[in-house]
Formats: structure tokens, sequence, C-alpha cells
């Protein structure tokens, strides 16, 4: 499997709420970086950290760039809390051994923020 195809399909089991899936993904040695929060993960703590994430809808992937073994994605997550549409990007940065995912860093952010005041030219 290509980093193309892998990423495709991570994005997919992760839309579908497939958590035994994506488990399925990931290398014994798999390790996850989320640069917003400093986290760090491994494979069981990181297919949990999924499942339990509350109010998860959707994932659809937007754009993939890939090279060998390695491969960015760029997605929108949708989801809910306390009733209300939450949206988020997120770009994450795959590398592969062995065809299974061991190295995932992923930076997520809110969608539809505003600049802060004073940051921009006018």
């Amino acid at each position: 499997m290509t980093g193309a195809e892998m990423m495709q399909r991570f994005v997919t089991v992760i839309d579908d709420h497939d958590w035994e899936g994506l488990a399925r993904l990931l290398h014994e040695d798999f390790r996850c970086h989320l640069v917003h929060t400093g986290e760090m993960f491994g494979k069981e703590e990181w297919v949990r950290f999924n499942a339990d994430y509350p109010g998860f809808e959707r994932m659809v992937l937007e754009d993939c760039v890939s090279e060998g073994e390695r491969a960015v994605g760029r997605a929108s997550v949708t989801g809910t809390s306390d009733g209300r549409p939450q949206r988020f990007a997120v770009a994450s940065f795959v590398t592969l051994r062995d065809g299974l995912i061991v190295d995932l860093t992923e930076v997520w952010t809110d969608v539809g923020l505003e600049a802060p005041a004073g940051t921009r030219l006018a």
C-alpha cells in the first residue's frame, strides 16, 4: 500500500468509527505526536483516544501528498459539543513501516477563527 492509499484508508476507518480497523493499520511500534497539545500516544492509547473522543461525527480527506512510505493529508473534521456543531482542520503526517503506520504527527485547529487584531495589513 502506498502512502497515499494508506492515508485514504486511515481517514476512511476513522470516518467509519471502525476502531478495530484503525488498530489494524498501526504498527506495533506506533507513536503519535499531537503538536498542538504536546501529547504522545502509543497504539492502544491512540485508538482509545479516538474511540472515546466526545461528539466526533465525520472526517473527510481534502488533500493528500505522498512519496514512498511518507504521506501528509489535510482533512476536515466535524462533531458536536453541548449540542453545537464544531468544525476542525487537521494535517496528518504519516510514516509507514512494514506497510503499517509507525509514526503519526498531527496538527489540529478550529475552523472559522478570526485573525488577531493588528496582524494583517490594511
